[in-house]
C-alpha cells in the first residue's frame, strides 16, 4: 500500500498502516517535515516550491492552520514519524536547528536540500561499504544491527586511518555535511538506524509475499 494510495489509513486500520511502514515513506515523510519547517520559518504560501510537502497535504487532506502552511501539517507528520516510526522529540529539534541555521532566505533552499542530498549519498554509500558481509548477520537481531550502526557511524565520525581513498574521501565529506547541516553523531545513527530496520522488515515483507 504506497502513500498515493493513502497508506496513513490509520483511523480505521491502525494494525495495517503499522505493518506497511517502508524505507520510502520514511524518507517522503523526513521529507515533508523538513519542508513544513521552512515554509513555517520562511513564511511561504507557493506550495509549487515544497513539492512534497504540497503533495502530504493534498493526500491527507490537511486543513491550513490560521492561513499559514507548514503550521497543520508539521503536527501531522510529527504523529505519524513518532507513532509509527519511534522518532523521540530530540530528533526533531536538529532538524529544526538545522533549518533555522542555514535556511534563512527561500534562496537558501534549493542549496540547503543539495546539501541534505549529498550528505544521504555519501553516508550510505559509506555504511554500505563499511557494513558489508557483516550486514546480513546483523539484520537477524535488532540489537546487533542497532549496535553495528552505532559503531559505524562512530567510526565514520572519529576514524582517520582509512585505507581505502574512496572511504576516507566519502567520510570526510559526511563529517563536513554533518557539521554543516548541524546534525550530530546521535541523529545520524538514529536515521541510519531506522532506515536499515525498514529496510530488513521490507525484505522480510517481500520473501513473506513470494511465499
Amino acid at each position: 500500500m504506497s502513500f498515493l494510495t493513502k497508506f496513513f489509513k490509520k483511523e480505521s486500520n491502525e494494525n495495517e498502516a503499522t505493518a506497511k511502514v517502508s524505507v520510502d515513506e520514511f524518507a517522503m515523510l523526513i521529507r515533508v517535515y523538513y519542508q513544513s519547517v521552512i515554509a513555517i520559518n520562511l513564511g511561504i504560501s507557493n506550495l509549487n516550491i515544497l513539492q512534497d510537502l504540497a503533495m502530504f497535504k493534498r493526500v491527507l487532506k490537511v486543513p491550513t492552520h490560521n492561513n499559514k502552511i507548514g503550521i497543520a501539517e508539521r503536527s501531522r507528520v510529527i504523529k505519524i514519524l513518532t507513532q509509527d516510526y519511534g522518532l523521540t522529540p530530540s530528533f526533531f529539534t536538529e532538524i529544526d536547528n538545522s533549518i533555522k541555521k542555514n535556511c534563512r532566505s527561500q534562496q537558501q533552499i534549493q542549496p540547503y536540500f543539495f546539501q541534505f542530498q549529498g550528505f544521504n549519498t555519501d553516508l550510505f554509500s559509506l555504511m554500505d561499504k563499511l557494513m558489508q558481509t557483516k550486514f546480513r548477520a546483523a539484520m537477524l537481531f535488532n540489537k546487533l544491527l542497532r549496535s553495528m550502526t552505532e559503531k559505524t557511524v562512530h567510526d565514520i565520525f572519529t576514524k582517520n586511518d582509512w585505507k581505502e581513498k574512496s572511504i576516507r574521501n566519502e567520510s570526510a565529506n559526511v563529517r563536513k555535511y554533518s557539521q554543516t547541516l548541524g546534525l550530530s553523531e546521535a541523529w545520524v545513527t538514529e536515521y541510519v538506524y531506522k532506515i536499515l530496520l525498514l529496510a530488513k522488515k521490507e525484505g522480510k515483507r517481500k520473501k513473506d509475499d513470494k511465499k
